[in-house]
């Protein structure tokens, strides 16, 4: 038997709850990327396929809401059937573990100004994101697909990272 909808209010603190805590790791994340941008990065070496920095904010603001709304459809598929709670739960704790790597990459990278640094966070931040990703779908698939984009675009910031660390 399935458990009863939860009524739209708690649905709505629910969602906030998740969209708080993606935006919440962003804002932790560009307190580093800030504080190194100018003095920094602008100075390193890096290849003429390196997006404008513009980009990486508009990017970034809608991955954020899609891992939000990721994490939102589990935790809703497991309140609604008894039979997604161990996947669902493995999923969140994989959320929570992506987005902690994701504000450490910052860290790592450009406030302790480490590449090599920031190549073994990615690395396992791109892992638990595939792990997440795989676990969601499990659960809620539109959850695991919401979850592609920010994997591919790791990859990419994690190929952008190896290339500045070659060249520097």
């Amino acid at each position: 038997m399935q458990a009863l909808p939860q009524p739209w209010p708690r649905q709505f603190r629910s969602l906030l709850s998740f969209v708080a805590a993606s935006y919440g790791a962003a804002g932790l994340g560009s307190l580093f990327t800030s504080r190194s941008l100018g003095s920094w990065y602008r100075g390193l070496r890096k290849p003429r396929w390196t997006p404008p920095d513009w980009l990486f904010g508009p990017v970034w603001t809608v991955l954020y809401g899609m891992i939000a709304i990721s994490a939102w459809l589990v935790r809703r598929a497991v309140r609604a059937s008894p039979g997604h709670e161990r996947v669902g739960r493995a999923a969140l704790m994989g959320w929570w573990l992506q987005l902690l790597l994701n504000v450490l990459w910052s860290a790592v990278f450009f406030g302790r100004r480490s590449l090599s640094g920031g190549l073994a966070v990615i690395a396992s931040l791109w892992a638990a994101i595939a792990g997440t990703a795989l676990l969601a779908a499990r659960a809620r698939p539109l959850a695991g697909l919401l979850l592609l984009p920010y994997l591919a675009w790791t990859a990419f910031a994690a190929a952008l990272n190896y290339r500045i660390w070659q060249l520097n």
